[in-house]
């Protein structure tokens, strides 16, 4: 398996914070990686440069063999970090369609169906503003997914799921695994880490160290 991020030796430090203290990691294809931590430890700043949303103090960070800083995002990479943000008064059709311009790789067919893949109904005008937390958080994975992309990192996705939510989530997340997407996630819930996830990392205090989950406590003992 070929490596899809190179992480080397990622500092931020932020107003004199330490926020990412030196991380190294590299995260390969077609695995799930789970990233843990408490609030504040610095996984969602550690997504968020390897998005490209924020440049490192020192350190790098490669994606697909491109370096990425701030404002240069990786190519074929989806993304859901904190609370998805949409135009509040378009339905869910309407906010994917403006976001599928952008690139022009999505038709409306693909929109429609990728929304009701997610749950969702592509016919109706109800704007976003009155959808309840976890509508917008199947929006918020739906336009994450819609261009079929080869990495795909996602905050808390089960955020405000009901139980169903969750199920189906997981679901979808390990159909993407099958079909070569690699993935890297946060959550809160033990169980979704261990139900998803190849390998894990916990972070603490900005310092990044090899978790072993319950998935790979069970590939030891065999």
């Amino acid at each position: 398996m070929s490596n899809i991020v190179k992480i080397n030796n990622l500092t931020k430090i932020i107003k004199g914070n330490i926020i990412l203290d030196n991380i190294d990691l590299e995260i390969k294809e077609g695995l799930i990686y789970g990233i843990i931590g408490r609030n504040g430890s610095g996984k969602s700043m550690l997504f968020k440069s390897i998005c490209g949303l924020i440049s490192p103090t020192e350190g790098s960070i490669e994606v697909f063999d491109n370096i990425i800083s701030k404002g240069k995002f990786p190519k074929n990479f989806g993304v859901l970090l904190d609370s998805p943000g949409f135009i509040p008064e378009y339905s869910a059709f309407k906010n994917l369609k403006l976001l599928a311009s952008i690139n022009n790789k999505v038709t409306d067919e693909q929109i429609i169906e990728i929304i009701i893949k997610l749950g969702l109904d592509p016919y109706n005008e109800k704007p976003v503003k009155k959808f309840s937390l976890g509508m917008k958080q199947r929006l918020g994975i739906a336009q994450s997914i819609m261009e079929s992309p080869k990495l795909l990192v996602l905050d808390e996705p089960m955020n405000g799921l009901d139980e169903q939510g969750v199920h189906d989530i997981r679901d979808l997340i390990l159909d993407l695994k099958q079909q070569g997407v690699t993935i890297i996630l946060s959550s809160h819930n033990s169980e979704d880490i261990n139900v998803l996830c190849d390998l894990v990392y916990k972070i603490d205090n900005g310092k990044l160290v090899k978790f072993k989950n319950e998935k790979e406590k069970t590939k030891s003992l065999g």
